[in-house]
């Protein structure tokens, strides 16, 4: 019995002296791995029209019927996305996501994506649904905000390229 308390001292001293494992996370956030899977974002592209084009394969794929996709038709006055369609609701759910991915891969025009954000606290129900407005990236450099205005028939000349989404 002596010989036990003995060995765990010795273990106790043993790593006394080694640095922490442990860091301090309000202060001191550590970086996330390559393949981790957080926060959803849409994108958009470098015009400012939205990736999303309100086809709901996102919410289709999902397992845990967590996304919700209403679409509405674009027109030259109004213009979302630079398809016929886009997503004039989009929520998600925080509480019933489970963070798989598949929403990322069933998406054709790669406009939504789970980033590095880990941080996701609610005090509420209500607040833990992201809407459309939440997840939607700003626009960037000289883009414009949507809803755009395209003259008729000029917009089929300014199509971004679908081929390769940046």
């Amino acid at each position: 019995m002596f010989n036990e308390i003995i060995r765990g001292l010795g273990t106790t001293l043993k790593h006394l002296f080694k640095p922490p494992v442990t860091i301090d996370y309000p202060d001191v956030k550590r970086p996330v791995r390559f393949r981790f899977k957080g926060r959803h974002h849409l994108k958009r592209y470098d015009n400012g029209l939205e990736k999303c084009i309100g086809c709901s394969l996102c919410a289709a794929a999902c397992p845990a019927d967590a996304i919700f996709v209403e679409a509405s038709e674009n027109t030259d006055e109004e213009r979302y996305s630079p398809g016929e369609r886009y997503a004039s609701t989009y929520e998600i759910n925080m509480l019933r996501c489970i963070f798989c991915g598949y929403c990322e891969d069933a998406c054709p025009t790669e406009a939504i994506v789970l980033g590095d954000d880990y941080e996701l606290s609610f005090y509420d129900r209500a607040s833990s649904i992201y809407t459309k407005e939440m997840l939607i990236e700003p626009v960037k450099g000289d883009g414009q905000p949507t809803p755009q205005h395209v003259e008729a028939g000029a917009f089929n000349r300014s199509i971004p390229d679908m081929e390769n989404p940046k």
